[in-house]
């Protein structure tokens, strides 16, 4: 697979073309997923958390996606969570996929399970993972680890929400492999210690990934994508960018649409390589250039900043905080000048933004963000 040669990279480039299914984007900017607990509580998704995205749509990003939802009623992570896992659920993202092409962008849903970091007082259950884990986050002493049947199931039950994605008009799903949730904790091997076919190696733990891509691939149409975002490393569950690279060959081999980076900040080198002057990006740029799209998203504010990734190799630039404060920002960014306002931001300006109060509420967690 090659990638479609569009010159030099600019973010104000007017199309980048996906070269597996062959989709058309407006431009190289990407509304990562972002948390923001606007949905009901059986996951149905709300007028806010619609509206919200649709800001987004009409501001111009070439992607927008959508907040992590669950495939499982047992994964879900925060309350206000849209969900994936019913028939219920289906109107609404009807609503929301019809309204993102309305409006010109590609829409994408992040589907996931939260594994250890699903709490039991959210789902009733106690938390699952690749092995026993203690649960701080969930705050729930400790989760169990999955049986192979169990496992199983969860493959299924990511194609099953997938497929509903497919039926409610969304162009792709992006599979939640970063930041902790169930399919990096399969991947950490400070987290998944099992010894049987799921653990051991890198190859081992990829194994969950790997079989949900399939899962998802034989069961949704043909030019619907399929993508995967990772965290280049996440050391408190023992991911190190080695083996993220191993992982991401075989997500190409895998055919996958896209891979989405999550670096955290994308000007500061991997943390286990210091003295390498290469950041995260380039990393994987110098790996997979021209195999697959590379998606880079991390504290990139400024159209300076994300034509400096571009030019770092990433073929599309993701912003999530900046998204949230600014709603035009892709629009904005093809001016080579645009300085965005930063944080902290007062909840009027939020608001008009397309914040509900429980989002403003939560962006309080972000340190600074709200004054």
């Amino acid at each position: 697979m090659t990638v479609v040669d569009v010159g030099i990279p600019m973010l104000a480039a007017s199309e980048f073309t996906l070269p597996r299914s062959g989709r058309i984007l407006r431009n190289r900017t990407v509304l990562a997923a972002m948390t923001n607990k606007q949905s009901e509580e059986n996951g149905i998704l709300s007028d806010a958390e619609i509206k919200w995205l649709l800001m987004r749509a009409e501001g111009g990003f070439g992607i927008v996606t959508t907040a992590a939802t669950h495939v499982h009623p047992g994964g879900k992570s925060w309350g206000g969570e849209m969900g994936v896992w019913g028939d219920h659920q289906i109107p609404g993202l009807i609503r929301l996929a019809t309204g993102i092409r309305e409006h010109g962008a590609v829409s994408l849903a992040q589907i996931f399970h939260g594994g250890m970091r699903a709490p039991e007082e959210l789902t009733g259950e106690q938390p699952v993972s690749s092995s026993e884990n203690p649960c701080t986050e969930a705050h729930c002493g400790h989760s169990r680890e999955l049986t192979g049947e169990e496992i199983a199931d969860l493959i299924v039950s990511f194609g099953d929400a997938a497929v509903r994605c497919a039926s409610a008009g969304f162009d792709g799903v992006e599979l939640h492999g970063a930041h902790g949730y169930l399919i990096c904790q399969f991947l950490g091997d400070g987290t998944n210690r099992r010894e049987d076919e799921w653990g051991g190696d890198i190859q081992s733990r990829a194994r969950f990934l790997l079989r949900i891509v399939e899962e998802v691939r034989s069961r949704v149409p043909e030019g619907f994508l399929v993508g995967v975002r990772i965290s280049s490393e996440y050391r408190k569950i023992g991911v190190r960018i080695e083996d993220s690279l191993s992982l991401s060959q075989m997500l190409v081999e895998a055919g996958i649409d896209f891979l989405h980076i999550s670096c955290w900040d994308c000007f500061v080198p991997p943390s286990d390589f210091p003295e390498d002057p290469r950041m995260i990006t380039e990393w994987f740029s110098e790996e997979f250039s021209g195999s697959v799209p590379i998606i880079s998203t991390g504290a990139i504010w400024d159209s300076s900043q994300a034509q400096e990734v571009l030019d770092m190799g990433a073929d599309l630039v993701g912003v999530a905080r900046a998204g949230v404060a600014h709603a035009d920002w892709a629009s904005q960014a093809t001016d080579p000048e645009y300085h965005p306002a930063r944080p902290p931001f007062t909840p009027e300006h939020l608001a008009g933004q397309g914040l509900s109060k429980p989002f403003i509420e939560y962006m309080r967690n972000w340190k600074g963000f709200v004054e």
